[in-house]
Formats: structure tokens, C-alpha cells, sequence
């Protein structure tokens, strides 16, 4: 009698920094929108973006109502590299690609965002069983995360979860598990 394999850990995936380039797609409707040249605005950001002259979150509320509903910005963002690959790779590993994202928080502006959301992940062929539009990320049952939101990423952590800081300028200061690109994604998780 053949035994089942054993089921393989949930990742749970976020979008925004992760899959998504979201920092660079912002930073060209953020110099639109302030009507400064896009070099003017600095690669290197925070979270909340304060270096591009952002000042509190109703600004940024602000600036991001806008590039949700006038410029898509959920649907219009380049993919980071390796995403498609790598999380097709875990999931002909069998891995569960579960999306969790948290962009639901511009009020009256939700069905943009899913439906942004939705067209973008089949435009770029991006494989997942479950998307979950969700703030509190450790609700979602998966076993590994892969995340780049500093606060979420410790949050997570303290929570017990296996949690990989995908890097980039605004978790500088995150201690490892952390990969700065698809592919150490796949080897620290595949290690895990």
C-alpha cells in the first residue's frame, strides 16, 4: 500500500516588496503626484516613505488612494525578479502558496484593490492556492512566511513562526533569516 507524502508547510507570501516591486512603482507616481522628477525622490526609503517628503499617514493615504485608483498601482507593478520562478518551482515541490496581503486599508476603494490584485497575479502567472487580503498576517495558518514589512516581520517572529525578511531598504536592521533576492527564498526555504 502507497503511504500519502507528508503535506508540505503553507508559505505564506506577501505581495508589496516581495513579488511586487511596490517602492519603485510608487516612487514614479509619488514624483507625479508631487510634480518632482522622479530622480528626485530617493531609492533608499523607510517604511512610510518620509525621505519623499511624506509627513504623516494622512498623506500617504493620500498619495496612495490616488495611485490605487487613478494610476492601478496594484496592477501596474512590475514583477521583482524570480518571483514567478521560484514560487513555481516551490509549488511543483508541492509547497502550499498561500498570498497574504494586506491591501485592503484605503476605505471605499476595496473592490480596486482585489480586483487589481487578482489581475495581476494571473497576468504574471504567479502560482497560489489561497489569497488572503488580510492585516493580521498570523491568522492565516501558514507555517513559513516570507515577508518584508519590518513590523510584520517581528511581529511574526515573536508569534513563533518561521519568518523570512525578504530585504530591501526598509528592514535594514531585521537579523536573518533574511534573503535579498527569489532565489535564497527558495534555498532557505527548501533547507527549512
Amino acid at each position: 500500500m502507497n503511504m500519502p507524502e507528508k503535506n508540505k508547510p503553507v508559505i505564506g507570501v506577501d505581495l508589496d516588496g516581495v513579488c511586487a516591486d511596490f517602492y519603485g512603482r510608487m516612487r514614479e507616481i509619488a514624483a507625479e503626484w508631487f510634480e518632482r522628477p522622479v530622480d528626485s525622490l530617493s531609492e533608499d526609503v523607510s517604511y512610510g516613505l518620509e525621505e519623499w517628503g511624506i509627513s504623516d499617514t494622512k498623506q500617504y493615504e493620500s498619495l496612495h488612494r490616488f495611485a490605487l485608483n487613478q494610476r492601478q498601482l496594484f496592477k501596474t507593478m512590475p514583477m521583482l525578479p524570480g518571483a514567478r520562478k521560484y514560487l513555481r518551482k516551490l509549488s511543483d515541490d508541492g509547497y502550499h502558496i498561500r498570498i497574504v496581503t494586506h491591501r485592503l486599508f484605503i476605505h471605499y476603494s476595496h473592490a480596486a484593490a482585489v480586483q487589481q490584485t487578482v489581475a495581476w497575479l494571473d497576468g504574471h502567472g504567479i502560482p497560489y492556492w489561497d489569497l488572503c487580503f488580510m492585516k493580521e498576517k498570523s491568522a492565516v495558518g501558514a507555517d513559513i512566511y516570507v515577508e518584508d514589512n519590518p513590523h510584520n516581520v517581528l511581529q511574526l517572529r515573536e508569534k513563533g513562526f518561521a519568518t523570512i525578511c525578504f530585504a530591501n531598504s526598509t528592514n535594514k536592521e531585521i537579523p536573518s533569516p533574511r534573503a535579498s533576492g527569489w532565489r535564497e527564498v527558495y534555498d532557505i526555504i527548501r533547507a527549512l
